[in-house]
């Protein structure tokens, strides 16, 4: 993708096809999600320091939400011109070069979804078998395996995601041939621009969404706070929870913070009930810090308020 997304984008700038170079924009929003998660992966071996306590997690999403608005910008001047050519009609777009710049693109497609294709059945066979006879459940590799899980489904998504952009790029062929033998039909480079914008947004809305949740510190949509809450009271000498707060310092990385208070007489079991409830967070729910605040019984007492005083007295 470091390669092959200039070389489509200058392509489509020499053949003045605008399709050519939206293709490229939607390589370019691959291209970002590749470098966002390099980047997470650098910033998560660093330490944090007295001033970032939490690390440097949330760079991330600064970057996320600072390319998908570049891949905007480039999306709105490419429709403002697609409008152009669609209205005007007096432009001219090299054939030749448009149809090898997509036949290009095709067979880069191609053999990214080869090669995650591959990727996924290797995974699959090396980690398949030694688990076979265990039983999951009860299982102390239960992580381990459910990690290599989540790989496979992200090496299988993004071969989903491949064979979306071959189809991309396939009707990117489609118009280069078109107006290769036929450029009274140019009209199909700006209408392949208005398809594929509509594409580029529809891939990057769900970033913007999720970069908003982490931002705001919303609960993750993999998390139902209602479902903790009710684990949590299921551990025995728990009498009630004071607060419970749940957020993410970025993709894949929730933290949680929960108050609880302890049954009657049973402050000499703060320790077991704290390690249980740092378990279940941690391992249950895939929390990747969390603080567990612990509170003797305290009965409420009732308040009256002033006027009742007042008229009683």
């Amino acid at each position: 993708y470091v390669l092959t997304f200039p070389t489509f984008f200058s392509g489509g700038y020499v053949a003045n096809s605008l399709a050519i170079m939206t293709d490229a924009l939607h390589m370019l929003t691959d291209l970002s999600g590749i470098i966002l998660t390099l980047l997470a992966l650098w910033l998560s071996a660093k330490s944090p320091t007295k001033r970032f306590t939490f690390g440097f997690h949330r760079l991330e999403v600064l970057s996320a939400i600072i390319s998908v608005l570049l891949v905007y910008i480039l999306m709105a001047f490419l429709l403002y011109e697609a409008v152009q050519r669609t209205i005007h009609m007096d432009y001219e777009i090299n054939g030749d070069i448009m149809l090898i710049t997509a036949a290009v693109g095709v067979a880069v497609n191609l053999i990214m979804g080869f090669l995650l294709n591959q990727s996924g059945h290797l995974h699959s066979h090396s980690h398949s078998h030694p688990h076979s006879h265990v039983p999951q459940s009860n299982s102390p590799n239960t992580a381990h395996s459910s990690s290599h899980g989540h790989s496979s489904l992200a090496v299988r998504a993004a071969f989903v995601h491949a064979l979306g952009d071959l189809v991309q790029s396939i009707g990117v062929l489609v118009a280069a041939y078109i107006i290769r033998f036929k450029p009274e039909y140019k009209i199909a480079d700006p209408i392949c621009t208005y398809v594929f914008s509509i594409l580029v947004v529809l891939t990057t809305v769900r970033i913007l969404c999720d970069t908003g949740v982490i931002i705001l510190e919303g609960v993750p949509r993999h998390l139902n706070v209602d479902r903790i809450k009710e684990d949590l009271m299921k551990i025995e000498d728990v009498y009630s929870i004071e607060d419970l707060n749940v957020w993410s310092l970025t993709a894949g990385k929730t933290t949680a913070i929960v108050h609880l208070q302890l049954v009657p007489g049973s402050s000499s079991k703060w320790e077991e009930v704290q390690s249980k409830a740092r378990q279940l967070l941690l391992n249950t729910f895939g929390m990747y810090k969390c603080s567990v605040q612990l509170q003797s019984y305290k009965q409420e007492m009732s308040k009256t308020c002033a006027s009742c005083q007042s008229s009683s007295a």
